[in-house]
């Protein structure tokens, strides 16, 4: 408990120590190779689209930091991720496309990132450098998953897909929360973004003060919901009929203040001329655009009658967070790196994407990539560094499945610097109708044809695993006992409990884990409807429950349980591989639900 106790002045001093166990051995280049090596600071927001900045036109956000680093960068316009937050992530971290790394889904264990992939933390770690993470990971919350063992020395994150969701601290809401540091759970003061930003400071602090170059990946939760923030900054916008959130844009300018701090640091640190920053978002916005939706008395009529109207700004586009259209997935993304021979005020227009950032900073490094890995991005280093005539054309794809199993064609795009083909039915040129508002399939069956057959083609090639899941791992020596949430459920009982206000809601839903048994021998599963660190019983604001019952595999337990339990404890002796894990709480009448938290242990 006395680690609990620790406030954020006493964790800062501990950064720059290192985790001792990781997954990937260090190679040490020597000095001599690493002298002169750039830093790497990529900052990457949570559900802020491409009109959230002053810079791309929006007047009523005040984002003055982040418009000053937009005339100090080169941007990229024409900027692709995926429409939603793990398979943004999942991309950016390995220059892949997102479905064959596992992850095209936020929850029901299709937002964990299959263990046999190599992030950038990994190379950039294998090539010398010191390597942290601070903030949101959404890519799997148990070993081998989390970003300690994806290539990161220092690590500091919630827990899930944002604070407050079923695998984070229970009772964190943004303010004064308990967060993860190298494996273990730290009490903290103060506001969620100014953490990671000052963990994110620290961390360079001591790696110029070592004369280490540095990979740090800074991944707010803001300003993803709940929309919780200092009243000061959401009174900045409260009131205003062109705000569409007041909240939603408070975050943003609090990450504003935190991108000045954070420039600011590096210009005291005598670093920022040879360090790359990176600004860009993990898909469109969430909740700084408002379309009024139709009633159902309207539908089929072209124009509505509603006294509703549009509310915020979306810098022309069509469609938001989610969307297959470009307002879903083209983001802001500047760079800076002013002793790089990269250009201020420079604005990059042929078609770019997260599969991209990867490939691109190792050569900007002088840093190899994975060996015998397949990368679907390229390097845009030409582009960054001359004018790129001789730049190819290319053919993107971007999805948003947010399903169990991946659907062909759903809510899918098909990129090239001209054309976007959505959905592999409508068809729009991008450089005469920014909006995409007038589909020109019809008038052009080649080119429908021709991006039809590169879909195909994509969908063969990522389609490989996706029969496969991607299991959690219980009984390791690196992580035991592992704690599973219904987060992380298969089955579509997890949308009822990715967050703790839903947990606490009690829905009677079910799902399975599906599990990789590392070791042979007797394991413990304790099984909770809340989790340990809210001591209550079982049946509070649940089923009355009388019965709990597991099944691993072929293995089957039950068992009674007494009134006011708060738990319950099955063991059993296993053998190592793959299996399928359900629980069960029961009531007298036979209703049932899953145990919400599990906990496994290999004695």
């Amino acid at each position: 408990m006395g680690q609990l106790n620790q406030t954020r002045r006493n964790f800062l001093k501990m950064i720059g120590l290192g985790a001792a166990a990781m997954a990937v051995p260090r190679i040490s280049g020597g000095a001599a190779s690493l002298k002169g090596k750039p830093n790497v600071i990529l900052v990457i927001t949570d559900d802020q689209g491409y009109g959230d900045l002053g810079c791309h036109g929006n007047k009523v956000i005040k984002t003055p930091n982040l418009d000053k680093l937009y005339t100090q960068s080169t941007r990229l316009t024409n900027y692709h991720v995926g429409p939603t937050c793990a398979p943004t992530r999942a991309a950016l971290m390995t220059g892949r496309y997102c479905n064959r790394t596992g992850v095209w889904h936020t929850i029901m264990g299709r937002s964990i990132m299959r263990r046999d992939e190599v992030t950038m933390a990994d190379v950039f770690h294998r090539g010398g450098y010191k390597t942290s993470f601070c903030g949101k990971w959404h890519l799997g919350d148990n070993y081998p998953f989390r970003p300690r063992y994806r290539g990161f020395d220092e690590v500091l994150s919630h827990g899930g897909g944002g604070v407050g969701q079923t695998p984070d601290y229970w009772g964190n809401d943004y303010f004064d929360d308990t967060y993860i540091h190298n494996g273990k759970p730290v009490k903290f003061k103060g506001y969620c973004t100014d953490i990671w930003f000052d963990a994110a400071m620290k961390f360079a602090e001591s790696c110029a003060k070592a004369g280490k170059p540095f990979f740090t990946y800074l991944s707010t939760n803001a300003p993803h919901s709940p929309f919780n923030v200092a009243k000061k900054y959401s009174d900045m916008y409260a009131g205003k009929p062109d705000v569409p959130n007041a909240a939603f844009y408070g975050m943003i300018t609090n990450i504003d203040d935190n991108m000045g701090k954070l420039v600011k640091k590096l210009d005291e640190l005598g670093i920022a001329d040879n360090t790359i920053l990176i600004f860009t978002t993990d898909n469109g916005t969430a909740a700084g655009y408002k379309v009024p939706r139709r009633k159902p008395k309207d539908k089929g009529r072209a124009k509505p009658k509603t006294s509703a109207k549009i509310v915020g700004f979306n810098a022309g586009m069509r469609g938001t967070k989610g969307s297959e259209y470009d307002g879903g997935h083209r983001v802001p993304f500047f760079i800076r790196w002013p002793s790089g021979r990269i250009e201020a005020k420079k604005d990059i227009g042929r078609l770019t994407a997260h599969i991209d950032v990867m490939p691109t900073l190792t050569q900007l490094c002088g840093i190899d990539n994975p060996k015998g890995v397949a990368l679907d991005g390229a390097s845009i280093v030409p582009l960054l560094r001359g004018g790129g005539d001789n730049w190819p054309d290319r053919t993107l794809v971007t999805d948003s499945q947010r399903l169990e199993d991946c659907v062909k064609w759903r809510k899918s795009a098909v990129m090239t610097d001209k054309w976007r083909l959505i959905n592999g039915k409508e068809l729009y040129d991008m450089t005469a109708d920014g909006g995409q508002k007038n589909d020109l399939a019809a008038s052009n069956p080649k080119i429908v044809k021709q991006l039809t057959a590169a879909y195909e083609k994509w969908w063969t090639s990522v389609s490989e695993r996706f029969g496969e899941f991607v299991p959690i791992v219980i009984g390791s020596d690196k992580e035991n006992p592992t704690c599973l949430t219904g987060h992380d459920w298969h089955g579509n009982g997890a949308a009822k409990v990715w967050n703790h206000r839903q947990i606490k809601g009690g829905p009677i839903v079910n799902g399975f884990w599906a599990v990789d048994v590392e070791q042979d021998g007797t394991y413990e599963f304790t099984l909770r409807r809340w989790p340990k660190e809210q001591d209550s019983p079982i049946s509070e604001k649940f089923l009355k429950v009388t019965k709990a019952k597991i099944q691993i595999g072929k293995i089957e337990m039950a068992q009674d349980l007494a009134v006011g339990a708060k738990e319950t404890t099955f063991k059993m002796k296993l053998k190592a591989g793959p299996a399928k894990l359900q629980t069960w709480f029961s009531d007298a009448k036979g209703k049932s639900a899953g145990a919400y938290f599990l906990y496994a242990k290999r004695l």
